[in-house]
């Protein structure tokens, strides 16, 4: 007598090849929104008062070396014939 056993069936997974993974290629994020510009609101302000020539007076040349002002050329603001040593009608000149 033969007796015939029956084998287990044996499933063996099968795995697919497939290609590579498809190549990712970074894309840069789009610039940000801008605003049109837009200037500020202009303000009128008024002209600044600006000393009269009979406003302005210097004691010394140093004094007017010291305010920038020098050297005074007459009919300028702060120009005197006490700051004109040789009365040429420049003051305060340097030498």
């Amino acid at each position: 007598m033969t007796t015939t056993v029956a084998r287990p069936t044996v499933v063996v997974p099968t795995t697919t090849v497939t290609s590579a993974p498809p190549v990712i290629t970074p894309v840069a994020p789009p610039p940000p929104a801008t605003t049109p510009y837009v200037p500020p609101p202009t303000v009128d302000l008024p002209e600044p008062e600006l000393p009269s020539p009979a406003d302005v007076y210097y004691d010394s040349c140093e004094a007017a070396r010291r305010a920038g002002a020098a050297p005074l050329h007459r009919g300028e603001p702060g120009y005197g014939s006490h700051l004109d040593r040789d009365g040429d009608g420049v003051a305060c000149e340097r030498r």
